[in-house]
């Protein structure tokens, strides 16, 4: 019999997790990806603040499935998927022909209908992405401890995260502590009460997918790290120094957008419908509208929560789905997919954190040592969940940051590097 020839777009969690469960079937996977590692995302935020290195939360994807003898790793930019003849086309040239297709391509940032923000606030989805941020903050520090206009000192000196939800509460969390308390020993003119950092939400609270309990317990615990939250508060402007929220001018050269995500355009590679999300509409097996032989999963496919609602973009909803199309392509059947929800996450600094695990909340340093177990548990590879536990040890008991690093040269900087 003829082998069933599996494409996988995206090695995220979803397509990785998919490409896993097909480990000693008989087919032939091509998992194509425009990266080369997989990246473990929810700990982007720590890379864009020093917490970690880039390579302590990314994993080439040869090496991960090296021992799969039926998969292929493709480096390339999908741009189109013709559904009559069955084949992926790369923007490099060429087309991969499929029998199954698996789309699993992830999302991007949303600014909204306004992409001109994009340069003055970048968002966190890759590797460049967290060390262009981090690159910022760090400039910004190095260049507040010599200015001597105390206006622009301020600017400097004053950062901005945009969005509420875990990786914005995450991530000024994180800053507030670099900040203030990390590098406040190796500067000499800069003091835990110079910095000031902002997080900036436009409904009514943070962390509108946890309950109200734990989202306020979140909302006391971010402050108590010195983060001034505005919440019901839309941002009417960004711009290369300040940041126009509810008709005030907020001075800042470091802004981080965490406020919303666009889906990739799978939804014009397959000629289907969306939702306003750019998310593709499927059916309850997860395969989109009039074709079985496609499948969408994660953050590029809209699934309902049977609840009125979509399930979020998180890796536990990815990895579940992949597995479940694996399963339902080599049994041959089709079967509804059905989300089991372990609970929601979110860790503000140091001993802080808040879960969800439906009747089970919790808050305080309990919580967040479950939330690095389940962090460090779901890392690709030992040597990477080896050296983030190290990592946070050391930071824990330190305050110190050993990803400080600014790559830029010297006279690079000098010549206007922007911050």
């Amino acid at each position: 019999m003829t082998r069933q020839r599996i494409v996988i777009i995206g090695a995220g969690f979803g397509g990785l997790a998919a490409t896993r469960a097909f480990a000693g079937a008989a087919v032939d996977v091509t998992l194509i990806d425009r990266r080369n590692h997989h990246l473990f995302q929810p700990l982007l935020y720590q890379v864009a603040t020093a917490g970690l290195s880039p390579a302590d939360i990314a994993a080439p994807i040869r090496a991960i499935v090296r021992d799969q003898a039926n998969v292929r790793v493709l480096l390339g930019t999908v741009t189109g998927v013709d559904r009559i003849r069955r084949t992926v086309k790369l923007a490099q040239g060429g087309e991969i022909p499929y029998d199954r297709l698996i789309v699993a391509s992830g999302a991007r940032h949303s600014y909204f209908g306004r992409d001109d923000w994009a340069q003055h606030a970048p968002g966190l989805k890759s590797i460049s992405d967290a060390t262009a941020v981090r690159h910022r903050v760090l400039l910004a520090l190095e260049r507040a401890e010599t200015e001597e206009d105390e206006t622009r000192r301020q600017a400097l000196l004053t950062f901005v995260v945009i969005g509420g939800g875990p990786t914005g509460v995450e991530m000024a969390g994180a800053i507030a502590e670099l900040a203030r308390r990390s590098v406040s020993k190796d500067f000499r003119s800069i003091t835990p009460h110079c910095s000031r950092v902002y997080l900036i939400e436009g409904g009514p609270r943070l962390l509108a997918g946890f309950p109200e309990d734990l989202s306020s317990k979140a909302r006391g615990a971010i402050e108590q790290l010195g983060v001034t939250v505005m919440t019901g508060h839309r941002v009417e402007g960004v711009a290369e120094d300040h940041v126009l929220v509810g008709g005030e001018c907020l001075p800042a050269h470091t802004i981080v957008w965490a406020a919303g995500v666009q889906a990739s355009p799978a939804a014009k590679w397959l000629g289907t419908s969306s939702d306003r999300a750019g998310r593709v509409e499927v059916n309850d097996d997860l395969t989109i509208l009039g074709d079985d032989r496609v499948f969408v999963i994660g953050d590029t496919a809209a699934v309902s929560n049977l609840q009125g609602g979509t399930l979020p973009g998180i890796a536990p909803v990815a990895k579940q789905q992949g597995r479940h199309v694996a399963r339902q392509i080599l049994s041959g059947r089709s079967e509804p997919f059905r989300y089991r929800n372990w609970g929601n996450l979110a860790t503000i600094g140091r001993h802080r954190a808040v879960i969800d695990m439906g009747r089970l909340r919790l808050s305080g340093p309990l919580a967040w040592l479950l939330w690095c177990t389940a962090h460090i548990f779901f890392l690709v590879g030992f040597r990477n969940r080896f050296i983030v536990g190290a990592s946070w040890l050391w930071n824990y008991f330190t305050f110190q940051r050993g990803a400080r690093l600014i790559t830029s040269d010297a006279l690079t900087i000098q010549q206007g590097d922007r911050i």
